[in-house]
């Protein structure tokens, strides 16, 4: 459960052993109806502060969208994770709460300066809408994809080069080596499984944490080690966008990474039948109210 809603921190939590070594930055609720990584956040950091293991570096927990959390909803006046474009930053412009949280996160960002640390990482935590296993989505620049290939679950390049303005996108756009994380649907149980174990490799692959010398090895790692031989990795081949007004309704039952064939029904938008021209696997598609992605398309490598 998602504590202190009321009051949320911009920052969950700091931790360091005092020695030299990367940052781990890591996100979460940079969409307000996406709980589960600021949940995981919370409980990884409280292990922490009462075990005080050894690592190299320092690890940062940083919550997104504050008011949406709060309320429950995607974002306010827009998505968060849209926001972060050249021209946004470059012309300080600020005129969406979301704008302004963007801000208000550069500005911790920028307390930890490359030149303080070994190499700087990031992890950004997210959930979707349908029914997924967890799976990382990755920028094919810097070393990004090696990176993500040192972790268990299924990997998706492309994202961010279809979808501009991601968090992501920034982050790696200033040479941190890092990558988003999809836990699972928004209210499963398991996003927050999955969520807490990613942060607990990201730790130990990132910052040296021997996860053997905490009270208790996290299930979460066990769970989440499991899918390492059935890794597989997908590229995105198409995007199908919705503009602001639009009437989409998704066909019910579709999970991400399922099977489609070309000439199968898979959506309604503004009253037409929208079909399948590929035999492929979709991707994200949209089952909730905001939203302008109405689903991906991708294929394995």
């Amino acid at each position: 459960m998602l504590r202190n809603r009321e009051n949320l921190p911009r920052v969950v939590g700091e931790y360091s052993s005092g020695n030299k070594g990367p940052l781990l930055f890591i996100t979460g609720g940079v969409h307000g109806n996406e709980p589960s990584g600021v949940i995981a956040l919370q409980n990884v950091f409280k292990i922490l502060k009462d075990e005080k293991p050894e690592i190299n570096g320092k690890v940062v927990g940083v919550i997104g969208n504050r008011d949406a959390l709060k309320n429950g909803v995607r974002y306010i006046d827009e998505d968060l994770n849209r926001t972060w474009t050249v021209e946004n930053i470059e012309g300080n412009i600020k005129d969406t709460y979301e704008k302004k949280e963007m801000f208000s996160i550069i500005e911790v960002l920028e307390r930890f300066p490359e030149e303080d640390f070994t190499k700087r990482y990031f992890l950004d935590c997210h959930t979707t809408s349908a029914a997924s296993e967890p799976y990382i989505s990755v920028q094919e620049v810097n070393d990004n994809d090696a990176w993500a290939h040192q972790f268990p679950t299924y990997i998706i390049r492309g994202f961010s080069d279809i979808v501009l303005g991601c968090i992501d996108h920034y982050e790696s756009r200033i040479g941190i080596t890092g990558f988003v994380f999809e836990g699972g649907q928004h209210d499963s149980r398991i996003s927050k499984v999955s969520h807490e174990g990613m942060i607990w490799l990201a730790i130990q692959n990132a910052c040296g944490l021997n996860l053997e010398l905490l009270r208790h090895y996290p299930e979460s790692v066990k769970l989440l080690n499991k899918k390492k031989d059935s890794q597989k990795t997908f590229e995105i081949k198409h995007r199908y966008g919705l503009q602001p007004g639009d009437d989409f309704k998704m066909e019910a039952g579709y999970t991400n990474f399922q099977p489609i064939k070309k000439g199968e029904l898979l959506a309604h938008h503004n009253g037409q039948s929208v079909f399948s021209e590929w035999d492929a696997y979709i991707f994200m598609p949209l089952y909730q109210a905001q939203g302008n992605d109405g689903f991906f398309v991708v294929e394995e490598v």
